[in-house]
């Protein structure tokens, strides 16, 4: 069990009412929160075999740990260096703070550009740190107006540069390669949000498993940012199934993320055959 599995056991344990979202009545996998009988877990990569500097906070907001369609989670599923917190207003969680207060990472706010003051440093293009620290990528969990009272209601974190990118020419999918069917595009990273499981409130926005998938590529780590781009579509493609409405997934993110997996730890023995999982 990571952070974010910890966190939602910790929410469901505090709560006085059953949280009913969207599809309550599905008897959920308790880790990936997909139905039974779609449940990727099998198929997470292990952590021991991911290689990174990077370092992600996973901020949330109250409900959306319970959110059964969240994807912070999946970022989770594979750095190993994922912290998870509950946001508050009022009070300062002094883990949280004990974490960014780690001399050995470069904390980083990622959040659009516009919202950043003047004289705050927002990197755009390529995440540089300072010799010997390792960037902490602070994520601001729930939805969009959610995380911009998180933005404005969170002053501890403005001492914190800014990483961003434009959605709406967000960088081109320089990962993998791109075929002329778009459903069989081995890495979806690009301008368009894929996410289709919840209806955006503004056009380009992305969840936040491709926001980590784009930050990871701005600090250089291209490979671990396909692997949480293809992960993010089987998710995607395999929460889609248990719903009562076209499936807007990618019909080959099983086979996609599979063959990048295969390549990239050619020794992962343990990897099932995605057939099993459909």
């Amino acid at each position: 069990m990571h952070a974010v599995h910890q966190l939602h056991q910790y929410r469901k344990s505090i709560s006085t009412t059953t949280y009913k979202a969207r599809g309550y009545r599905v008897i959920r996998c308790q880790l990936c929160q997909l139905a039974q009988q779609f449940c990727i877990c099998a198929l997470a990569p292990s952590q021991e075999h991911v290689q990174t500097t990077a370092g992600f906070v996973l901020l949330m907001h109250d409900t959306e740990v319970l959110k059964p369609s969240n994807t912070g989670k999946l970022i989770a599923d594979i750095i190993p260096d994922s912290f998870a917190f509950l946001w508050s207003r009022t009070k300062v969680n002094p883990e949280l703070l004990a974490v960014l207060n780690d001399e050995k990472w470069f904390p980083l706010l990622v959040f659009p550009q516009e919202y950043a003051g003047d004289d705050r440093k927002v990197f755009t293009n390529k995440v540089i740190c300072p010799e010997g620290k390792r960037p902490l990528f602070i994520m601001l969990d729930g939805s969009w107006r959610e995380a911009k009272k998180m933005f404005r209601k969170s002053p501890y974190l403005d001492r914190f540069p800014m990483v961003s990118f434009d959605a709406k020419t967000a960088m081109p999918a320089v990962l993998g390669t791109c075929h002329s069917d778009s459903n069989k595009q081995v890495s979806p990273v690009g301008q368009d949000s894929r996410y289709t499981v919840r209806k955006t409130e503004l056009e380009h926005q992305f969840s936040t498993a491709e926001v980590g998938a784009r930050v990871l590529a701005m600090h250089g780590e291209t490979h671990n940012a396909e692997l949480l781009d293809l992960w993010f579509d089987v998710f995607n493609f395999q929460y889609q199934k248990s719903v009562c409405q076209r499936n807007k997934g990618n019909v080959n993110a099983l086979e996609n993320y599979q063959s990048f997996v295969n390549k990239l730890y050619p020794n992962h023995l343990n990897m099932p055959d995605s057939a099993a999982i459909e």
